[in-house]
């Protein structure tokens, strides 16, 4: 794989250094732009065609997850990775939904950042350990208190596949194509597995099989 070029955002002049002298250190990385707030990282995403982004959360004029969501209307191929220190689910589904790959917490950065970046460029998600243990926390937390139990074990191996490869961020035709399905088949299988959950788009589908630990 040729050098992956990276933008890295955020308005506090310290941490950009701090992040591109990690990332610079990296064999096959390269930052090749840094913006101090969201409508300047879209426009410098336009410009030099990154392959990931790092977007810290809160910023002036335009916030990172509304940043996120222009940027990846104009440039599809680009993978995100949000930086933020809240842990919660409504930050994570928002950054989701906005077509993120990737969301790390600030105080695991130096320790995850790399691997992020390494994941992400190839199209997957990455989500930092933490999130991930608390996600699951979480859910058993409210499956208990509900007296419910996982519907997982419901799934067809069938679903299971499917239920993975969507939550990698493959698309129904893509995953048709890694199972050798019609793209009928695979929306299908979708529509039944989401059911079988309860889950209502993609974002969630990826939040599921991350506290399932499907994808990590």
């Amino acid at each position: 794989m040729s050098r992956i070029r990276i933008l890295v955002v955020d308005d506090h002049g310290i941490v950009r250094k701090g992040l591109r002298f990690l990332l610079e250190r990296q064999p096959g990385m390269e930052v090749v732009g840094e913006a101090s707030e969201g409508r300047e990282a879209v426009r410098l995403c336009d410009e030099l065609k990154p392959n990931v982004v790092i977007m810290d959360v809160a910023m002036p004029k335009l916030n990172g997850i509304d940043a996120t969501a222009q940027i990846v209307k104009n440039n599809a191929g680009v993978g995100i990775v949000i930086l933020s220190m809240h842990a919660d689910e409504s930050y994570l589904v928002r950054a989701l939904s906005a077509g993120a790959k990737g969301y790390l917490l600030k105080d695991s950065a130096e320790v995850d950042l790399v691997r992020a970046v390494q994941v992400v460029a190839q199209g997957r998600p990455f989500f930092s350990p933490q999130i991930a243990q608390s996600l699951l926390e979480d859910y058993v937390k409210t499956l208990q208190q509900r007296g419910l139990q996982d519907s997982y074990d419901l799934l067809t191996d069938r679903e299971r596949e499917v239920l993975q490869l969507l939550a990698e961020g493959k698309s129904n035709k893509e995953v048709a194509s890694v199972l050798d399905l019609s793209t009928y088949t695979v929306e299908t299988h979708r529509t039944n597995l989401m059911h079988k959950l309860n889950l209502h788009n993609t974002a969630e589908i990826v939040l599921y099989a991350v506290r399932k630990k499907i994808i990590t």
